[in-house]
């Protein structure tokens, strides 16, 4: 895949990480409601992001896809996929989560996009309905594979500023994923964008110098690449399929017997 080129002139006194953390006020974490109740919740939340790409990692149900859109609701994107252009919020129509974090910024950015894979095909209507596709590679993103069209977005509208991504790996081979690491590391590397990312891709994970969050049943804890249960679960199965197989397989058989 050839560099990407960007006409945009970044300004020299900003740089990611522009948002430096993330904190819960103790006082409206007392809810006894869904998404208070997640596990991960439970002791309020607390996370400090001092590189520019983290991701977070976790379970299904674990509240990682849950948290990043209420950070996208305070940032002012659609929730259904989008940047401020396409959804503006009041503050007390926000999420009661959304109301209980408070975000450090150095310096806030008003610039970037949230996506959602699960919606990303609303999100494309959209941009039908509008017939606005000079952002995003002159073409309906309707007109392109599923795949085409995520790397379509990530490379046309992907600049300057703070992208939330939830599982951007949905409908990227391992191919892919491995040209979208590559488009990450050319916003990264000269500190033009911060992305936040949930994802259960062992190959994502492994971008160099990233922080990630591993969103348990105690709390969301920092842990190292090699240490996550993606990578463990990964590695075991591509070191012996068979193996793993013949074990799954053996239990089931078991619990029918």
């Amino acid at each position: 895949m050839a560099p990407r080129k960007s006409s945009r002139k970044f300004s020299s006194n900003l740089g990611a990480p522009y948002l430096r953390n993330i904190r819960s006020d103790p006082e409206r974490m007392k809810g006894t409601q869904f998404p208070f109740t997640i596990p991960a919740f439970r002791h309020g939340i607390a996370l400090d992001l001092p590189t520019p790409v983290t991701f977070f990692v976790g379970e299904n149900g674990s509240g990682k896809s849950t948290l990043l859109e209420a950070l996208a609701e305070i940032c002012g994107f659609n929730p259904e996929g989008g940047n401020r252009d396409h959804y503006r919020e009041a503050r007390e129509d926000r999420s009661e989560l959304a109301q209980a974090l408070r975000l450090s910024w150095m310096p806030k950015v008003t610039e970037g996009f949230f996506m959602r894979a699960e919606s990303f095909y609303n999100f494309a209507s959209y941009l039908d309905g509008v017939s606005d596709f000079t952002a995003y590679g002159g073409k309906s993103l309707h007109h392109q594979s599923h795949g085409e069209s995520f790397l379509a977005l990530f490379q046309n509208r992907f600049e300057q500023g703070l992208y939330i991504l939830d599982e951007p790996e949905a409908a990227l081979s391992p191919q892919r994923q491995l040209a979208f690491l590559r488009i990450i590391h050319e916003l990264e590397t000269p500190r033009h964008a911060q992305f936040l990312i949930a994802t259960h891709s062992p190959i994502l994970l492994a971008y160099p110098g990233a922080t990630l969050y591993q969103f348990e049943e105690d709390g969301i804890q920092e842990v190292a690449y090699r240490d996550t249960d993606h990578y463990l679960v990964m590695k075991a199965f591509l070191n012996g399929p068979e193996r793993i197989l013949r074990h799954l397989f053996s239990e089931e058989d078991e619990s029918d017997a």
